[in-house]
């Protein structure tokens, strides 16, 4: 009886289609199967490693950095009515994301190796960024979901706008305006921003998840809607791969769901290595050098999300040593200034009714303005030694 309830418990957890829920089980489902329609689904986690920030991170994240623009809430730099009174907060941050000053992560790459291999049905992506691009994905094979740098046009008359120009004007910080001779509308690059409608192609190809035969989901949040509905269209019996810091929505749910949780580019190595493609993959990502044909360019191995880390702290401890070792010079300082004022003997007195010297006043102390010299004289109070 007890073997017979043992044995239920064992199939009813035992994947439908994989042999086991491991990204070992995935490769050889791949391989063996010749799987041919993977449908891949990214957001910003795949391009953190390029130096690009994500939204929504605390702290690091691209919302928590546009203060320095004072706009009246972050997310007024996507807001499409916010634009058309004021492009320029757009267009400063347009200045440092805009295509072709970031290079593909490795995880870029992979994909790129999907599609080389004839395996990549559909790139679903939540970014911006256009790296897929820029890694050999070929832009029918991508739904920008929330649009992208790659094409802009006027917001008034939708007349495209040439991409060497558009290029020309961000590099510059100008604004562009529509380029037909009866509209002077400001031009925008083809993003989704807040209160437009999304891309005529993500409702084209949104079924596409249910004819996919493996899906892979990496690096997003999957919580801005309808682009987090997209794993659940996936049959039941088709394997999901989670490649993300943290499990996110239904992934891990279902018997197939295999979850590879972590940094997006150490995950997509290890599903590499599992393939027998890691060193296609190194060459792939490789050839995204753009020191590549220097005879001088060295490629330093790739640092894992540890290592990353490490130097952050070390470079942040340097800076605060720097700071303390500053701090302790300037006491210094103040302390030989007070000592030296202390042995020095008052100038006589100008009354010669009396021979007593008159009390230190905070003029005294004017002498340490050029340590402190954004403090005026009368705001310097003799520190205690």
């Amino acid at each position: 009886m007890g073997n017979e309830s043992s044995t239920s418990v064992d199939e009813a957890t035992r994947p439908i289609t994989l042999y086991a829920r491991s990204i070992e089980a995935v490769a050889q489902y791949i391989q063996e199967k010749d799987i041919k329609n993977i449908v891949v689904m990214t957001g910003a986690g795949i391009s953190t490693s390029a130096g690009i920030p994500d939204f929504r991170s605390p702290d690091t994240g691209l919302y928590a950095n546009l203060a320095r623009l004072k706009l009246p809430y972050a997310e007024a730099v996507f807001d499409i009515s916010y634009f058309r009174n004021n492009p320029y907060p757009f267009y400063t941050l347009a200045h440092e994301l805009y295509p072709g000053k970031y290079r593909p992560t490795v995880t870029h790459s992979f994909i790129s190796l999907l599609h080389k291999k004839g395996r990549l049905l559909k790139l679903f992506t939540q970014n911006i960024d256009c790296l897929e691009r820029e890694a050999g994905v070929p832009g029918d094979k991508i739904v920008e979901a929330h649009g992208s740098f790659a094409t802009q046009r006027c917001i008034e008359c939708k007349t495209e706008f040439p991409g060497d120009r558009m290029k020309e004007m961000i590099q510059k910080k100008e604004v562009p305006r529509c380029i037909g001779k009866t509209c002077t509308g400001l031009v925008k690059p083809d993003i989704v921003f807040f209160g437009e409608a999304l891309p005529e192609s993500f409702h084209r190809n949104r079924s596409l998840p249910a004819k996919a035969e493996l899906v892979i989901v990496m690096g997003t949040s999957l919580t801005v809607q309808p682009f987090a509905s997209l794993p659940s269209f996936v049959r039941e019996e088709t394997p999901r791969v989670l490649i993300n810091l943290e499990r996110v929505g239904s992934l891990g749910s279902r018997l197939d769901d295999v979850l590879l949780l972590g940094d997006c580019d150490e995950g997509v190595r290890k599903f590499a290595d599992a393939l027998g493609w890691r060193d296609e993959l190194e060459e792939l990502w490789a050839s995204t050098n753009p020191n590549k044909n220097k005879k001088d360019a060295y490629e330093a191995p790739p640092k894992t999300r540890q290592e990353r880390l490490d130097e952050e702290i070390e470079k942040l401890t340097k800076d605060i040593d720097a700071t303390l070792k500053v701090t302790a010079e300037a006491n210094e300082r103040i302390r030989a200034e007070l000592e030296k004022s202390a042995t020095q003997k008052p100038p006589p007195s100008s009354n010669p009714s009396t021979d007593t010297p008159s009390a230190p006043t905070t003029s005294s102390y004017f002498g340490l303005s050029h340590v402190y010299p954004h403090l005026k004289a009368d705001k310097l109070e003799k520190p205690s030694l």
